[in-house]
């Protein structure tokens, strides 16, 4: 009996300290080349080995170390105990025309969404970079939940890997303007962009690769010395500091006064073109004088205007500019030789604002 005893509390203590591990253990999708390489060699194993296991995990796309062939059984049996191989939940998936929208389950139990977008030129996917947002604005469905916490490196790199192997297609364009705030996570952030920019890794080229910020003036300058050439969105969305204040929070803490000259420090660094979002919001930030406002703000800066519809929210009373007068604040930019494009619309026919499907799944 008492050997029996003795047996279950062995037992019971093992899987405790199992449980333990899991929660601890790190992800092998953190890890950039360089730093597998770092692990290696504290292995006292060869530096080329992580070139070896980045090829497998992102060209060969295993699901298990046991499919791996040409490193030691001791080797992997060391990175079996060290790094996990697991993968993200998709709990579900809308889809409509050219679009596909995933909401992924986190191994806490958070959720975070991604949107596949279909265009002629190849497959767009745009990621969430946090779990909720703490930067607030108003009209955005992700801001009104607030942040729970940074995504892991991981938990970056597996929405694009998932969403590969539920198409079978490659992933040709990145956009990091899901919800959260990316540079609120911003080291994750650059490691996340060193593996997928990686030729081992998915190969994306820098400038298919975009990240948005809605304004966090000290990691745009930062961001300049970035090597890689990232395309840099800037969510604006406001002419002037009083509406950009009453709609974005942000502006309270880094005005137009410090982003536009913090903007104009990164292009000077960079010489990349930088791109300005503008949701259009009926009666708020859609005038004619707007229109005007804005090409006057952004005169002499390389650059161009994404004008973005905006998508409706049962929990938000903002209202979509109507057709006609986004055609009418179109032409007033053109008119005044600003660069400006119209973002096409997606997801009609599903949560497509950002944030939308998340909080479903919370609040129900």
């Amino acid at each position: 009996m008492m050997n029996s005893k003795k047996s279950m509390a062995l037992f019971f203590f093992c899987s405790i300290i199992d449980l333990e591990m899991s929660e601890i253990m790190k992800s092998i999708y953190s890890l950039t080349l360089e730093e597998m390489e770092e692990y290696f060699l504290s292995m006292k194993a060869k530096k080329f080995h992580a070139l070896q296991l980045f090829s497998w995990l992102y060209e060969k796309r295993i699901h298990s170390y046991d499919e791996i062939t040409n490193i030691k059984k001791e080797i992997l049996n060391s990175l079996k105990l060290n790094y996990s191989i697991n993968h993200l939940k998709i709990v579900e998936i809308q889809e409509d025309v050219d679009v596909c929208k995933y909401l992924f389950e986190l191994e806490d139990s958070e959720h975070i969404e991604a949107v596949l977008m279909r265009h002629d030129y190849g497959n767009s996917v745009c990621i969430s970079s946090q779990v909720g947002c703490n930067m607030g604005c108003k009209f955005c469905e992700s801001g009104r939940r607030k942040k729970v916490r940074n995504l892991e490196v991981h938990e970056l790199v597996l929405q694009l890997l998932m969403i590969e192997e539920h198409l079978k297609e490659r992933i040709s364009h990145i956009v990091v303007m899901g919800i959260g705030e990316p540079f609120d996570n911003y080291d994750n952030l650059i490691k996340f962009f060193q593996i997928i920019n990686h030729p081992k890794g998915f190969a994306i080229g820098a400038r298919h690769i975009t990240v948005s910020t809605c304004g966090v003036v000290p990691k745009i300058l930062e961001f300049s010395d970035f090597p890689l050439q990232i395309n840099l969105a800037i969510s604006l969305h406001a002419p002037n500091n009083d509406i950009r204040n009453k709609i974005m929070p942000i502006n309270k803490a880094y005005p137009l006064e410090e982003l536009i000259p913090a903007i104009k420090k990164y292009l000077e660094k960079t010489n990349r073109r930088v791109t300005f979002e503008y949701i259009l919001l009926e009666n708020i930030n859609d005038s004619d004088e707007c229109a005007l406002e804005l090409a006057k703000l952004v005169k002499g800066i390389n650059c161009y205007i994404n004008l973005i519809p905006y998508n409706e929210t049962n929990n938000l009373d903002f209202k979509r500019t109507k057709t006609i007068q986004i055609m009418r604040f179109y032409d007033i930019l053109k008119k005044n030789n600003v660069n400006v494009t119209i973002r096409r619309e997606f997801g009609s026919k599903i949560s497509a604002a950002c944030g939308q499907l998340r909080s479903k799944k919370e609040e129900l």
